[in-house]
């Protein structure tokens, strides 16, 4: 019971029974209060007014007043929470989750109270000497107006080689907040353009994409300021019908809410957490992403997934898949002299039978598929282990050795016997050859 409320218990009481002094005439002892009485005006049970008689009707506070139990239900979680703490993540929603699926039973509130006496652990912020500038605000766009796109970049350990540096693309609708996040090996541009078309297929086309000045984007700037865009950027635009509008430069808050989605993505979703490959790694995205648009957000005041369905989506264009939008999902690679392409770090096979130096290839799940430079057959497939080997494919290589045939009639024979079948470890149990023996 904290202080307030223990005064408040205590004006209660008091004035319940200067009220019943006053009726008796203002003769009334402790001993001749009638409980019944004193719990008919104040509702309080007549255990409590029990204690409270015994203590001459004085509230005092608890004997285990600021006590804690050594031992709680987040005991044995307190690791986990300390390295989220060391970590900089403070938001109770991401570790909170983290412990459920570790088996944490506890409430959300004991978790809070737990990373607030242990501050001490998050590592000091960056202090701001210099003035940034005059205050801003906020913009707003309308329904299925704008994306906003951009790159962020962790660091993998795999444990056996060391460590190696992924990409991950994060595209976010500026007005209702539905995301998406995709991961890949790097942050070429073909990849930027299967991020993008996937991003589209989930969401829908808007009027305009906002970005920075990334180099798969915009070669630079003209005399006057205006963008020189990038030739294969250009065509992506006019192929899929979007435009685009550039931030401008260090000037990060123009794109604010894709910026704090990449945080939020580095801070609640990567961090902690194992993978096998890429593959597993974006479908837990795209689960993640869907449970973080189910939900109510305050920035926006709705729930990502119904302001998008019903509002923003009417304003979209459907992504149509035409063939030239195809080519961008399967990008081109050239064909080594003994018959492999690369892709995502690993080698797969081409058919002998396809004679040109061009291929194009895509993945799709845990499938590769290898087509022809024009996209107008299917060379061949592979399953996508994430082994460093080679994966070669039926008909890699011709077979063109010589064999040598008997040139006169074969009469030399010989025989093979068929080789003995092995002694089983129940053999020895198998008692019907002594009986056959002994008959």
């Amino acid at each position: 019971m904290s202080k307030d409320e223990r005064n408040n218990l205590q004006e209660i009481i008091t004035q319940a029974i200067e009220e019943m002094k006053k009726e008796k005439g203002g003769h009334l002892t402790n001993d001749e209060i009638n409980l019944a009485e004193l719990q008919r005006r104040t509702h309080i049970s007549r255990k409590k007014l029990r204690h409270l008689k015994a203590n001459g009707f004085v509230v005092k506070p608890n004997g285990h007043t600021g006590v804690c139990k050594q031992n709680t239900v987040l005991s044995g979680f307190t690791g986990v929470v300390d390295d989220f703490l060391r970590n900089a993540v403070t938001n109770s929603n991401t570790i909170y989750s983290k412990l459920v699926s570790l088996g944490y039973g506890g409430s959300k509130t004991q978790l809070k109270h737990y990373i607030f006496f242990h501050k001490d652990l998050v590592p000091a912020k960056r202090e701001i000497i210099a003035r940034q500038g005059s205050r801003g605000r906020r913009y707003k766009t309308e329904p299925g107006e704008c994306f906003q796109m951009d790159w962020g970049f962790i660091k993998v350990d795999n444990g056996s080689t060391g460590t190696y540096r992924a990409a991950c693309f994060a595209m976010i609708c500026h007005h209702c907040g539905k995301r998406y996040v995709e991961f890949f090996p790097d942050a070429k541009q073909e990849n930027l353009f299967i991020g993008m078309i996937h991003a589209f297929q989930s969401m829908g086309v808007p009027k305009y994409v906002l970005t920075d000045n990334m180099k798969s984007v915009v070669n630079g700037r003209d005399a006057e300021g205006h963008p020189l865009w990038n030739h294969d950027y250009a065509d992506f635009m006019k192929a899929v019908g979007f435009s685009t509008k550039l931030c401008k430069a260090r000037h990060p808050f123009t794109k604010g809410a894709v910026e704090r989605l990449v945080r939020f993505v580095k801070e609640s979703f990567v961090t902690g957490r194992t993978f096998a490959n890429i593959t597993d790694l974006n479908y837990e995205a795209i689960r993640w992403c869907n449970e973080q648009d189910s939900v109510y957000h305050q920035c926006v005041d709705c729930i990502p997934n119904d302001e998008h369905r019903d509002h923003c989506s009417l304003v979209t264009r459907e992504m149509v898949m035409t063939n030239e939008i195809s080519y961008y999902l399967c990008p081109a690679r050239k064909i080594t002299f003994d018959g492999f392409v690369s892709y995502e770090g690993r080698r797969f096979g081409v058919p002998y039978r396809y004679t040109k130096r061009i291929c194009r290839v895509r993945r799709d799940g845990f499938k590769l598929y290898i087509y022809a430079d024009d996209l107008s057959s299917l060379l061949t497939t592979h399953d996508v282990t994430w082994s460093r080997a080679d994966s070669t494919c039926r008909d890699q290589y011709a077979f063109s050795q010589p064999e040598e045939f008997p040139t006169m009639p074969v009469t030399v024979h010989m025989t093979q016997t068929p080789a003995p079948e092995p002694d089983h470890a129940f053999d020895r149990f198998n008692f019907d050859p002594e009986v056959s023996d002994n008959g």
